[in-house]
């Protein structure tokens, strides 16, 4: 009796499987259609976003002082340079990319660390 129960669930449970297979089969025809496209244009280049690091050298080429990279979002956010599209911690990312550019350019980096967590820009 219990091998009568097991053939009646694994036919069960293929019968749902093929049920699966052709609605997925039928939804692939309706998704191959053309769909028309709007073309992008391509960005100027006074349209160009300015990437966080490069807002943040220009921060520090305006402020004179070493600052945090709290600070620097801050005042990217209030002139306009850059925005975070989101994150919770863009301080955090500025941070990390500041400290790899310092470690992976050297002397030839833009910034430079001046104290914990304050940076300025390289007097080269």
């Amino acid at each position: 009796m219990a091998t009568k129960q097991n053939t009646k669930k694994a036919t069960t449970k293929m019968s749902a499987t093929r049920k699966l297979a052709a609605k997925t089969k039928g939804n692939a025809k309706k998704s191959t259609a053309k769909k028309p496209t709007a073309k992008k244009s391509s960005p100027k280049a006074g349209d160009k976003k300015m990437s966080a690091i490069n807002a943040a050298a220009k921060i520090l080429a305006e402020a004179k002082e070493p600052l945090t990279s709290k600070q620097m979002i801050e005042r990217m956010a209030t002139k306009g340079y850059w925005t975070s599209p989101g994150g919770k911690t863009p301080h955090a990312t500025l941070y990390a990319a500041i400290i790899r550019e310092i470690n992976q350019k050297g002397n030839e980096s833009r910034f430079q660390k001046t104290d914990r967590g304050h940076f300025a820009l390289s007097a080269k």
